[in-house]
């Protein structure tokens, strides 16, 4: 059996330096999203006419919009809609990613086909495409956006991972389990899932960070969260009407989305090399010749 040491992936996720930058991006967006659930500088709602586009500073540390509603206030509570987002879509696309995977590398040659031609069928469409097919029937919701870029995204999980189970299905450790009396699912989750798991993570950071950018663009097109909820999309849209009065009002929406993206996908990459069972045992190799060259040489 050949895998990651559970013990001292998280110390080199943060030896590298885009694992830390990712991790303490990811958990300032959960925070501030945790923060908003009790308390926000003002009402994000709140609308304040005689206060309406103030500059930033105390108290509105951000400045207002046309409405005199706080920046650093809508920003806090629309951190829940990003948080809510990307984990929904990221536990829909893990499950259909995973099912469709094993389905297409486990199973008997017919089903292992059917798999593959319904997953090069889906995955034609663009997830966008499909949040407003499902948008022009049903309306625009944070559902909608949560189950189409999870549907979609499962779909390219299932893509990208299912060669990988099959080339580890043929591994010595597999065998060997499999000989021991293990059933597929015992192998699944003992052997092939943790030793898939960076090819896994990369696709499943890359889909959390395109449903935090696909609710931001579907709510700026009036397909996403609905007017009343807080929503960086939402708040971009509404902002940009003034990008030449009021530039600095724009850059604060647009500046989150951004770095909550690519915090998402540089953890993402950061947490395939700690996780890498190939890497882990790289490393452990040159450890251990570091350690026995004293001995060589004397």
């Amino acid at each position: 059996m050949t895998g990651t040491p559970r013990r001292g992936w998280f110390r080199r996720l943060l030896s590298i330096s885009t694992g830390r930058f990712g991790l303490a991006v990811i958990l300032l967006v959960l925070l501030t999203a945790a923060v908003s659930l009790v308390w926000t500088l003002f009402d994000p709602q709140q609308v304040d006419i005689p206060g309406r586009w103030a500059p930033p500073g105390w108290p509105h540390l951000l400045g207002t919009d046309a409405s005199g509603r706080d920046i650093l206030s809508l920003l806090m509570a629309g951190a829940r809609t990003t948080v809510l987002v990307a984990v929904g879509a990221g536990v829909i696309a893990t499950v259909i990613g995973i099912a469709l995977a094993a389905l297409g590398a486990l199973t008997t040659r017919w089903v292992r086909e059917s798999v593959a031609v319904l997953v090069d069928v889906l995955i034609a469409f663009p997830v966008l495409l499909i949040a407003m097919m499902i948008s022009s029937v049903w309306g625009g919701s944070l559902g909608v956006v949560i189950w189409s870029v999870g549907i979609g995204f499962g779909v390219n999980i299932a893509r990208v991972t299912r060669p990988e189970l099959r080339r580890v299905l043929h591994s010595d450790f597999v065998l060997a389990g499999r000989a021991s009396g293990l059933t597929p699912l015992q192998n699944l989750g003992i052997h092939l899932l943790p030793n898939v798991a960076p090819v896994f993570i990369v696709q499943l950071s890359w889909a959390m960070a395109v449903a935090v950018l696909a609710e931001a663009g579907l709510s700026y097109l009036g397909f996403g969260a609905p007017i009343t909820e807080p929503s960086w999309g939402l708040l971009l849209a509404e902002l940009q009407s003034y990008i030449t009065v009021h530039p600095l009002s724009v850059l604060w929406p647009g500046l989150a989305i951004t770095v909550t993206v690519l915090g998402l996908n540089l953890l993402g990459d950061a947490l395939r090399e700690a996780t890498d069972p190939t890497l882990a045992r790289r490393d452990g190799a040159a450890r251990e010749a570091r350690t026995h060259v004293p001995e060589v040489v004397a």
